[in-house]
This record gives structure tokens, sequence and C-alpha cells, in this order.
């Protein structure tokens, strides 16, 4: 009997429930069921996956439809779930990461009052998150989509006694429900227009729609996309959002939550490819993304921002080769699970570091921590060769992959795309060779009362394993083609065009990366750090501010929106108080007048009848001589 698709689930969401409502009754033991729900979950997964292997390519998508959800004229969803190969990657990562980080957290939240509740949200979002890969409908997707939002919000304001933490949630739930709003008209498009929202139905009958229709309903899917996955111009509330805990910054801000958007452009690729003016978008969205959080991470010294803007960054690759169309997807989704391993040790490396240091998270007042802390800084170390793309690290295959695919594309976008990207690598190199000079060596900027020391086992061990897969699934996934073969059912297969032999591309790749090194190294490993940042240039300036992503909000959104409250306010006072104002005041003046007829007296009720009866003679009287 075939393992159910929905345990993989249920047993997070099990675990949130029963954490959340059993309350302090569990703080003793809520952080090892929480940790036994994601190990399970992710146990369920790897049977599945045995399962699917098992099984010749073309029938290994298992349908489950659970039970009748939306019974309402011609709308009829079912509840039911879908696990493909495509969906078969999101959920091993998902658990399998999320697991480790579970395992970390018990370590990392364990003078926190509140770690079984922090647990609870973490289960929560598992489920939420597997929900969304894991449907086969988008109806069921958006309800994953909306509870990955809802746990994010808890997670990044799980210290809310932080005015800057409560700030920072708010500000990710406004900005990802711009995104959910253009998902959710997309959805209302789809069954306007098909009369389907199931995957199977929309994209049987996608060719028959108008280009119009498609590409409307591919600009809206981006721009949820966009706002999930913290691209421009939806990206400005990812770096505030470090304010959480930092495991959430390694689960949800770099392994799962933001890859979402990368996930829907793909599951929605027969879409995509039918409305060339939707797919150009997406590469330009993540063209100019790369480039924004490459550029932001070159002048944070938050260690966490640093690793935010570089998560953009990441990101951004992954959009533009999405948007390349079938001979993108899969390095798409390979350099999302590389990304998921290498980026997840980095946060929770830098955890680790913040561990140490009290809490501190300036790296101007780091330096000399590589002896101090070993473990950490070897598993950080591979995660930063696997990002900058040194072969054969993880990073070397699958950002490497993108790269020549983005040189392949057709017209006058090859160059500009393919030189777009392999500048991206060379400022990732620059900016993360940085932040390992200003945090591992040079000389000790610690503050007197800093003791550094390396992190306890079950805080170590995670970030052991998450390098191991930095360094490994790389290489796994890329030779032989194996996972290009296994999502080829899915996504379909398409022949990368190569523009020069693969080994003048690498060779170009990493002499690029080289000069960011050495850039760097001029910098920051021969120069000492000053401890407060300089002036710097005015790209520096903006880099520090985000290139201005909260100032545009605010010009172009904030401002006017509030100038509009104000005019509807004005509006309210003025125009619809004053003309129900006047009604009341005309309906209150007649009131009065007709008040004065009514005086209680018999004598002048029966006088007001004979004038009545007069004039009423009267009148019959001249009717009648007329």
């Amino acid at each position: 009997m075939t393992t159910p698709v929905w345990l993989t689930i249920a047993l997070p969401l099990v675990g949130a429930a029963i954490l959340l409502l059993g309350g302090r009754r569990t703080d003793t033991w809520g952080h090892l069921l929480g940790c036994a729900a994601s190990i399970a979950s992710f146990v369920v997964g790897a049977v599945l996956f045995t399962d699917m292997l098992g099984r010749d390519a073309e029938h290994r998508t298992i349908h489950e439809n659970l039970f009748s959800w939306v019974p309402v004229a011609e709308l009829q969803v079912d509840f039911g779930l879908q696990l493909d190969q495509l969906s078969m990657c999101f959920v091993l990562l998902i658990t399998g990461v999320g697991s480790l980080i579970h395992v970390y957290s018990i370590g990392y939240m364990a003078e926190d009052p509140d770690r079984r509740r922090f647990f609870a949200y973490l289960n929560l979002f598992l489920a939420a998150m597997l929900l969304l890969v894991l449907a086969d409908n988008y109806l069921g997707l958006y309800v994953g989509w909306e509870g990955v939002g809802l746990a994010s919000y808890l997670l990044i304001g799980f210290w809310a006694h932080k005015p800057s933490a409560a700030t920072a949630a708010k500000k990710a739930f406004v900005v990802n429900r711009v995104g959910d709003m253009g998902l959710a008209i997309a959805i209302f498009a789809m069954f306007a227009n098909i009369g389907s929202i199931s995957y199977e139905g929309v994209f049987a009958a996608a060719p028959q729609l108008s280009d119009g229709a498609l590409t409307f309903i591919g600009l809206l899917l981006l721009l949820g996309a966009c706002a999930k996955s913290a691209q421009v111009p939806l990206q400005s509330w990812l770096g505030d959002a470090m304010e959480g805990p930092t495991p959430v910054s390694a689960l949800i801000h770099a392994a799962t939550m933001v890859t979402a958007g990368v996930y829907l452009i793909v599951r929605s690729g027969p879409v995509f490819e039918l409305s060339p003016t939707a797919q150009l978008a997406v590469v330009i969205v993540g063209a100019v993304t790369l480039m924004f959080g490459a550029i932001i991470g070159c002048a944070k010294d938050d260690i966490k921002k640093a690793l935010a803007a570089s998560t953009m960054s990441q990101i951004g690759y992954m959009v533009l080769a999405a948007g390349l169309g079938p001979v993108g997807y899969a390095f798409a989704i390979m350099h999302l699970l590389t990304h998921g391993f290498f980026k997840a040790g980095l946060f929770l490396g830098a955890g680790s570091v913040m561990h140490a240091m009290n809490d501190e998270v300036d790296m101007r007042r780091y330096g000399g921590l590589r002896k101090a802390l070993p473990i950490t800084f070897a598993t950080f170390g591979l995660g930063y060769l696997a990002i900058i793309g040194v072969p054969p690290l993880a990073g070397f295959f699958s950002k490497d992959g993108i790269i020549e695919a983005a040189l392949g594309a057709g017209g006058v976008k090859g160059p500009i795309l393919g030189a777009t990207a392999i500048l991206g690598a060379g400022i990732t190199a620059f900016y993360m060779t940085r932040v390992m000079l200003m945090t591992f060596f040079g000389e000790k900027r610690w503050a007197p009362e800093a003791h550094p020391h390396e992190s306890p086992k079950v805080m170590t061990w995670p970030m052991i394993l998450l390098a191991v897969g930095s360094v490994g699934s790389g290489a796994a996934f890329a030779i032989n083609g194996t996972l290009e073969r296994w999502l080829e059912p899915v996504v379909g297969a398409h022949e990368v065009h190569h523009v020069a032999p693969v080994w003048v591309v690498t060779t170009v790749i990493l002499a690029v990366v080289a000069v960011g090194i050495v850039i760097a190294y001029r910098m920051y490993g021969v120069r000492p750090v000053p401890e407060e940042a300089p002036a710097g240039s005015l790209l520096t300036v903006a880099a520090r501010s985000d290139l201005g992503g909260d100032a545009f909000n605010e010009e172009v959104f904030m401002v006017p929106g509030q100038a509009l409250t104000r005019g509807l306010v004005k509006m309210d006072d003025g125009a619809i108080e004053g003309v129900a104002g006047g009604l009341a005041s005309l309906v209150s003046r007649t009131s009065r007048g007709l008040r004065r007829l009514q005086t209680g007296f018999a004598r002048s009720y029966a006088l007001a009848m004979l004038a009545g009866a007069a004039l009423l003679a009267g009148a019959i009287l001249a009717v009648q001589l007329w």
C-alpha cells in the first residue's frame, strides 16, 4: 500500500496544533515534539521518494483527492494533492533542511521562555509550505501561500517586545499582501476564462486563451511571486525580516518561503510559455533583482542583512532561469536546491557567531573568530565557497548552468542576460569574501565583555550536515544531467544552446569571481577594518539604504495613499457629511414647524376640522357653479 501523501502535511500540522493548544503544559517537551513532527514528515517524504524511484518516469505522479472542497455551482474544487518529480524536490528540501533547522533551534532558543511556541510556529510553517507545493490546484496553493505568510509574520515578529521586530513583521505582512492580491486576481481570471483552477484544467485550456488573457494572468502570477520571493519591486521586506530569530532566517528567508515564487513560476510554466510578454517580464525581474541584491550586499555591516541581500540576489538567478522557459527550469530548481543547503548553512553559521558574540550582528565588531569558532568557520567557509561558485562545490554547477542558459537565450537577450549574470557572480564573490574576512580574519575587534566560544553540538551538527550538502549536492544533481532527467516529465526537455565551449564560459566566470575575491581581499584582508563604517561613495550610501527601496515605496505608494486617505476624509467631512447634515437639518426644521400644529387642544382640532369642511364644501359648490 502506498504511503499517503497527506501525512507529510498532517504530521507538522498536528504538532503545531498540540503545541499551540496544549499551552504551558507542553513547555518541557514541546521542542522535542516539534522536531519529531518535522523529522517524521521527512521520513514519510523519503519513503514516497523511494517508492517514486521504483516506477517508470511517466508514471511517477501521485494524485490524492481527499474530499469535495468547494462544490458551488460551476466552481467544483476538490481538496486534492499532487506529488510529482517537481513537488518531490520541494518536499525533501522543506522537510530535510527544515528538520536540521528544528534541531539547531533546540540549542539556539534554549534560554527563551517561549521556545515551545517558537517550535509550534516552525511546524505550522512546514505544514503550510508543504500544502503550497503539494496542492493540485491554484486554490489549494493559495491556502498554503497564505499559511506561509501567516507563519512568516508570527516568526519574524516572535520577539514582538522589540519594536523593530514588530515593525518588520507588519512590513513583511503588508508587502506580501500586495503579491497575494495579484495571485488571487490571477485565480479569478483563470476561472472566468477557463472555468477551472486545477493545474490540469488550466494548462489544457491555456492554448485556447487570447494573448491578452494569458499575459494578464502571467503578470499577476509574477506579482505574487515577486512578493513571496522578495523580487523587485516588492523586495523591501526581506532585510527587515532578519529581526526574527536566526533559525527563522535560515528556514523561511533562505531555504523555503522565498523560493515559493520560483515554484509558482515553474509550476505555471505552460502559461508563461504561451505569453512572451509575461515571460520577458519574469526574465527582467530576475536580472534586475540579482544585481539589486548583490549591490546591497556589498554595503551591509550586519551579517544577517548581508546574507539577506545575498538571498535576494540568488533568488534573482532562479527567477531569471525560470523566465527562460524549459531550457532554464531545471537549472532554476537545481540552484534552488543547492541554495537551500549553502544559504541555510550560512545563516546557521551567522547564528552561531551571534551566539558566541552576545548577539552582536555588526561584522565590524568581529574579526579573528576562526580560531575561537573552528567548526563554525569550517562550515561557514564551505558555504561561502559554494555560493561564489568555486568548483566542485554546489553553487558552481547550478549557477554556471543558469549563466550558460542565459547566454544561449535568443536575440539580444543572450549577451545582456549572460553579462548581467556573470557580473553578478563577480559581485557575489566580492561581498561574500568581505563577510568572511570581516568575520573570521584580521585583528580582533571584539567588545571587552565578549568571550567567543564554539556552539554546542546540537547546533554544530546541523551546520556540518548542511556543509556536506553545500559540497556535494551540485555534483549529484548535475553529473549526467540527473536532475534534468528527473524533472523532464514535468517541465519538459530543452537543449541548452552553447554560444561557446563550456570550458571557455567556465574560465570567464571563474576569472570574474577571482577578480571579486582579489578586490575584497585588498580592501578588507590587507587593510585594517575600521570599527565605524566610513562615509563611502554615493553608491555605497545608496546600497546601505537598500538602493532606496523603502524610499521608493514611501513616495510611490505610502505618500499618495496617505494623500488619498486625507482627501477621502475631507470629502466625507465636507460633501458627504454636509449632505447628510443638511438633510437632517431640513427634517428637523420641518418637524419643528409641523409640531406647532399639534397643540393637544380639542377646540383647536375642532376649529381645524370645521375650517377644512368649510373649504371642502366651498370647493364643491364652486365646481358645480362653474
